[in-house]
């Protein structure tokens, strides 16, 4: 059964079962880009403004020196490892950590057609990327840890200098330098464990993973993401970037921070209704209530709408008047 259930993953007509749940094809394409895509980021134009705001404080705490933490030359024991280039670079975190679970929820978009379910969990992977940006870079400038090469970027010729106090006195290049005391937490390890955990969020409520059938075929979608992550925090301790609890602490924030701001739009992957954003939910039982609010109110139509509909009531009405005068009622 597992396996029949990864072949519907790749089956467009067995899709919608799999991953949209029991909806009908006109509730789907009630909410589209076109019919409703304004209307969602106007009312969440103040999240987006929050977001701008957001990517603001990371760019000054990426600007700001970090607390320059004592070093004593008994310390260096630690901090003697090679200086070696990052396994994942800097500009692959955001390819894998943001673009690709964007690519995922277009693909969803594409075939459930859900400005909602597009919208919000885009909306939701910047805010725990963001967020974790910010808290990952607050906490590393004012912790200030040696890195564990931090003695060949202090003293990039071997020649090791202190003061009075035995702390040290770097003479390597200063941005060198202030790289070297912001190994806590990991930012490579947070920012992948938010992006990718998210993104494991998000599958594991389409595809149901957590419907009591027990397929584990759909557990190793949802915990692929999460080895890369944390192949990618390994790499970091292997580069000697980032000692273990550097990684450790990286992992775990990024977690806490995606599980947060993905329950804030959609409900656990293990409910009933964790396919969908609460939105969406939200929206269907408006339409339920008020049929038009499924379908874009564009002027003109709305108004020939409602005057057929006057003009079949007063020609009701007119019918009857006239059999009550002719005696037929």
């Amino acid at each position: 059964m597992a396996w029949k259930n990864m072949i519907c993953f790749c089956s467009f007509p067995n899709f919608r079962g799999i991953f949209q749940g029991r909806v009908s094809g006109e509730e789907l394409d009630a909410h589209t880009i076109r019919s409703h895509g304004v209307t969602v980021v106007r009312k969440h134009r103040y999240d987006w403004l929050i977001l701008l705001l957001l990517v603001v404080i990371v760019i000054i705490l990426n600007i700001i020196h970090p607390f320059y933490r004592f070093v004593g030359k008994d310390m260096m024991t630690d901090l003697k490892y090679p200086m070696k280039d990052n396994t994942v670079p800097v500009w692959a975190v955001p390819m894998y950590s943001v673009l690709l679970p964007i690519v995922v929820f277009l693909v969803f978009y594409f075939r459930r057609r859900c400005v909602y379910d597009l919208h919000h969990a885009i909306l939701g992977l910047l805010f725990a990327v963001l967020i974790t940006g910010v808290l990952t870079e607050s906490i590393k400038n004012t912790v200030g840890r040696p890195r564990p090469d931090f003695f060949w970027r202090c003293f990039p010729d071997g020649i090791d200098n202190y003061d009075k106090w035995g702390n040290v006195v770097c003479h390597g290049e200063d941005s060198i330098i202030k790289e070297g005391h912001k190994s806590f937490p990991s930012g490579h390890t947070s920012l992948s464990f938010t992006g990718l955990g998210f993104l494991s969020l998000y599958l594991s409520g389409k595809i149901k993973a957590f419907n009591r059938k027990g397929h584990v075929a759909k557990l190793c979608i949802v915990f692929l993401p999460l080895l890369v992550a944390s192949l990618v925090g390994i790499s970091r301790v292997d580069d000697y970037w980032h000692h273990w609890q550097d990684v450790f602490a990286g992992g775990l924030l990024g977690l806490v921070v995606a599980t947060f701001c993905y329950l804030q739009f959609f409900p656990p992957p293990y409910h009933t209704e964790g396919w969908g954003p609460y939105a969406y939910f939200r929206a269907q039982e408006q339409s339920r209530l008020n049929p038009q609010l499924g379908h874009p109110a564009n002027g003109p139509n709305v108004q020939a709408q409602e005057a057929q509909a006057l003009n079949q009531e007063t020609g009701r009405y007119t019918s009857s008047m006239d059999d009550i005068e002719s005696g037929r009622k």
